[in-house]
């Protein structure tokens, strides 16, 4: 399975924020919207970094909660892995658990075409396995009912 075909499934939707917002902005973004991680955007609208739960719970452990108040800037992760649209998941998967990353946006041609978790990589892998299972099943219940006793 491509990446291409999990945004097909999942969307295109890309979240940001400014990389001025307040790291409170970025955590009532991330709740709102119900995702786990924020593309951050520079000025001009280019890609900045990136903000995820982690880096708010490793903020606040390093600062406590005036944190909150500091720009999305100072915590974001950079550089932004990004992958084009026609990588496997196998590739994509271990690029992310090598790079210890749960989030990366697709690129195309140098634009943004999406983001994907692990979590969607990992849904994707867990139904191309099952369609591989199923397939299994029906060839060995066909080989099976061209058996007989004699063979």
């Amino acid at each position: 399975m491509r990446i291409v075909d999990i945004l097909a499934e999942k969307g295109d939707r890309i979240i940001s924020i400014e990389e001025s917002a307040s790291l409170s902005a970025v955590a009532s973004t991330l709740n709102l919207e119900k995702v786990g991680a924020l593309l951050v955007k520079d000025a001009g609208g280019g890609i900045a970094g990136i903000i995820s739960e982690r880096d708010i719970v490793r903020s606040l452990a390093e600062r406590g909660p005036a944190a909150l108040d500091s720009p999305v800037s100072d915590f974001m992760s950079q550089p932004v892995h990004t992958c084009p649209p026609e990588s496997s998941t196998e590739e994509i998967m271990t690029r992310m658990l090598e790079s210890r990353i749960r989030h990366m946006p697709v690129a195309e041609n140098g634009a943004l075409v999406g983001i994907i978790s692990i979590g969607d990589v990992v849904k994707a892998v867990l139904s191309e396995l099952r369609w591989m299972t199923k397939v299994l099943q029906d060839q060995v219940a066909a080989a099976a009912s061209w058996s007989t006793d004699d063979d």
